[in-house]
């Protein structure tokens, strides 16, 4: 293969596949010829290296993938490096894989994420990013909040061709059904799981629906999982970007920042970190009008700050009965089943503020 035959591997709108299957159960260590005979499979400028020119590392261990950096010297000496994106096992009760890799190509055209250059049948390859990952206390920062924002009003602006419905309420119905039907085997959680009651949670989905139906939400295509461990900066460069579109969905625009809001707190859902009136305006205002942050109508601020925050409750609701599934299915070492608890019981903490606080916006709106 000549070399220019080599640049066309990384740098061709073609999408590389292997049939090929990498074990999540194996150490890292016990991982790599695996993992080596994958990355010769599907670039073949790599096939006729020795594997001892491939390092393989971890770059994260989430509660839902397993991302590894495979590192390879060339024969012209040069380094090259690739993420591995291996997906966690079940993950397919939860996550539309399909879906992701269609949103993948078009959102990699239009300048966000790593860009995709190859799948195969448990994960995806893509470009290294050479960027750190925010930490939940990083997206306090004012400067770093606006660039989110003007991100996202980017993002919401890509158009993907596949159903324009919003997603939301249907992965919660479809979690919710899943989970109210759960049994587990370990005694204990089986326990935990009989204190919830299902009936009282079906409630509260068909009124937070109806209510939210009536704030009139634009539909965007959503990135629905903006964590602080899906944004990653260069801080070099001041160059910011949103990655890993596995939840992506035509979804309402109040639920992707309410969502975005709500991942302040981090795993340990400290919720005392959520932004507040003042900072979340901040956000609006860069999301807005990002060329003139300071024009942006007092009316839209206060639509969008009540948007946000009714979509944050159902955020809690979204990824509680994510949890229960994820506390049945996923192998991964985290206390999904305290998870849920902690997403729930901030639902039923805020309801009451945030369902007030749209019963009198309405009420102004009426009257006006």
């Amino acid at each position: 293969m000549d070399g220019a035959e080599e640049a066309r591997e990384f740098h061709s709108s073609e999408i590389l596949s292997s049939s090929l299957t990498v074990s999540t159960s194996l150490s890292v260590h016990d991982m790599k010829p695996r993992i080596v005979e994958l990355c010769k499979d599907l670039f073949k400028k790599w096939s006729k290296l020795d594997d001892s020119c491939f390092f393989v590392e971890t770059v994260s261990g989430g509660i839902t993938n397993l991302l590894l950096k495979v590192s390879v010297k060339e024969e012209n000496h040069e380094d090259v490096s690739v993420i591995v994106r291996l997906y966690g096992p079940n993950t397919e009760y939860v996550i539309n894989r399909e879906r992701e890799l269609l949103a993948i190509k078009y959102l990699s055209a239009a300048g966000f994420g790593a860009k995709l250059l190859g799948v195969f049948e448990n994960g995806t390859v893509q470009a290294f990013i050479t960027a750190r990952t925010l930490t939940p206390l990083d997206m306090r920062n004012p400067k770093l909040a606006a660039e989110i924002a003007k991100q996202l009003q980017k993002f919401h602006q890509v158009e993907i061709p596949c159903s324009k419905e919003p997603q939301l309420w249907n992965d919660i119905h479809k979690f919710f059904d899943k989970a109210s039907s759960l049994e587990f085997d370990d005694s204990e959680k089986q326990k935990v799981n009989e204190t919830i009651s299902f009936k009282d949670a079906q409630d509260e989905i068909a009124e937070l629906k109806e209510l939210t139906g009536l704030l009139n939400s634009p539909v965007v295509f959503s990135h629905n999982d903006l964590l602080s461990g899906n944004i990653m900066v260069n801080d070099e460069e001041e160059k910011l970007y949103l990655i890993d579109f596995e939840y992506g969905s035509y979804n309402y625009r109040g639920y992707d920042i309410g969502n975005h809001f709500a991942e302040y707190a981090g795993y340990d859902c400290d919720y005392s970190l959520l932004p507040n009136k003042d900072e979340q305006y901040h956000f609006f205002r860069h999301y807005l009008q990002p060329g003139r942050p300071h024009e942006v109508p007092d009316r839209d601020l206060e639509k969008l700050y009540l948007e946000a925050n009714m979509y944050v409750l159902a955020a809690h609701l979204y990824w509680a009965f994510w949890a229960l599934i994820q506390a049945k299915m996923s192998p991964i070492d985290f206390d999904y089943l305290g998870y849920f608890f902690m997403r729930y019981n901030e639902y039923k903490r805020q309801k009451e503020k945030c369902f007030s606080m749209a019963q009198s916006y309405f009420s102004c709106s009426s009257s006006a």
